[in-house]
């Protein structure tokens, strides 16, 4: 149930996103213990003029490899979080050989009456899920 929304740099092939991809759901799996069906993926790509990701003190450089993730989930507990943070950062590096430094992530939460799959029903509330 999670959706991972995903603001890249345009340029990375169908192949390079697909391990992105990848890597990003074994994180979530790993961290969030949903079913590895559930898989809900957006990828939205950039030209570098249109995506500006600095820091405010922290001095961590970024490359044209930056992911910025934005995690739509119901509410985790805080080791849930940072958990996904750190399964996140080491899966893409091994498989993609994207730095830590380069990923930053969002979490916005929501609750069961906020999701709808299909048919005009929160499924959630029906008992269907």
């Amino acid at each position: 149930m999670p959706l991972l929304r995903f603001d890249l740099m345009e340029g990375r092939t169908d192949e390079e996103l697909t391990k992105l991809l990848d890597a990003a759901h074994r994180a979530m799996l790993a961290a969030f213990k949903v079913p590895e069906g559930d898989r809900y993926q957006l990828v939205h790509e950039h030209k570098p003029s249109r995506m500006i990701v600095e820091d405010t003190g922290l001095g961590i450089p970024r490359t044209k490899d930056v992911v910025f993730l934005q995690v739509t989930t119901r509410p985790r507990p805080s080791a849930q979080k940072e958990a996904f943070y750190r399964l996140l950062v080491a899966e893409l590096e091994k498989s993609c050989g994207i730095k830590p430094s380069d990923v930053v992530v969002s979490m916005v939460s929501n609750t069961d009456e906020d999701w709808s799959f299909g048919h005009g029903r929160a499924q959630f509330l029906t008992g269907e899920l």
